[in-house]
């Protein structure tokens, strides 16, 4: 029998900037109006961060707040992961800088690009760090100011895409206490890597809205399922279902696969639209603010996005 310990979720954190763009705004822009995005994606406004403000900003918000969730001080976490597709620029990792400027002295960090899927990627990878000893604490983040990679010209994907960030602490379980983190499920589609994509340095995003939404809705519940298998949960067991905040209809599809009632469904989407490798941590926060997370029971991630990538784990409301 093992004595390598498990790991577990300490705390949640988010942050939103505070420049709220509405649908209506939108419609100032590009031809729109809220009727069509509500239709279609289901948002009605979503957070847009100032010029000023960086994806480093954003996860070092969101970061402080898990910290403080977690109860743990900054000398006691020893790895920080920021899953990010967005960041300013390749150097330096936004880990190292948050890391210092949160206090944290010479931890292990860098930066995980899954896009969308970052999140449970860097979860996943964390987790597997403090099962196998290397680590005591993690603070994994996921960040993003998608709106500088956006065309604003471009209706069917400027109507989407958002800033925002999340976090969570991930420490070891106690003797004798079960794992709080599922094992992940991951994987690639890469034969379908050019529907969602920035070409150059300084593109802007372009993708195939109806090929990943048809790609999305057939093969993620397979993916959920499998990651329930491995936790020895059923969907029946879930009280908390967070996938990516890509498309509320996205999402209502696959949660009725799963058999998932709505009112478990994280949908923070409606008010905060696609963040990327942030969308699942924020969501979780939001829900954890809300009073929708019950301690002790078992809540379903599950992320998706270019790549085509994805990945999904059960863990335990802490």
């Amino acid at each position: 029998m093992s004595d390598r310990p498990g790991a577990k979720i300490l705390g949640f954190g988010g942050y939103q900037p505070d420049q709220v763009l509405t649908n209506d705004d939108l419609s100032a822009l590009v031809d729109t109006n809220d009727e069509w995005i509500r239709a279609r994606v289901g948002i009605q406004s979503r957070r847009v961060a100032r010029d000023d403000e960086t994806v480093t900003d954003m996860a070092e918000a969101a970061g402080a707040k898990a910290l403080a969730a977690s109860g743990l001080e900054p000398s006691e976490v020893d790895l920080v992961v920021v899953a990010t597709c967005s960041p300013e620029t390749p150097l330096p990792n936004v880990a190292a800088v948050v890391a210092h400027r949160l206090g944290i002295p010479s931890p292990g960090g860098y930066d995980l690009n899954a896009a969308c899927a970052g999140f449970c990627y860097a979860l996943g990878a964390a987790a597997d760090s403090v099962r196998a000893g290397t680590t005591r604490n993690a603070l994994v983040i996921g960040a993003e100011k998608m709106t500088s990679w956006v065309d604003w010209t471009d209706r069917s994907t400027c109507i989407i895409f958002a800033d925002g960030a999340g976090a969570t602490v991930v420490g070891r379980t106690e003797p004798g206490e079960p794992s709080g983190v599922g094992p992940v499920v991951w994987g690639t589609a890469g034969d379908q890597a050019d529907k969602i994509r920035i070409t150059g340095r300084t593109g802007a995003l372009t993708q195939d809205g109806q090929a990943v939404f048809r790609w999305a809705t057939t093969a993620m519940a397979p993916v959920a399922l499998e990651a329930c298998r491995r936790a020895g949960v059923t969907p029946a067991d879930i009280t908390a279902f967070v996938p990516h905040q890509a498309n509320l209809r996205i999402i209502e599809a696959i949660a009725k696969k799963l058999g998932i009632p709505r009112d478990r469904v994280a949908d923070d989407i409606i008010h905060a639209g696609n963040t990327s490798s942030a969308s699942v941590p924020l969501a979780l926060a939001r829900m954890a603010e809300q009073g929708r997370l019950q301690p002790g029971t078992p809540a379903l991630l599950i992320a998706f996005g270019a790549g085509l990538s994805y990945a999904s784990q059960v863990i335990t409301v802490p």
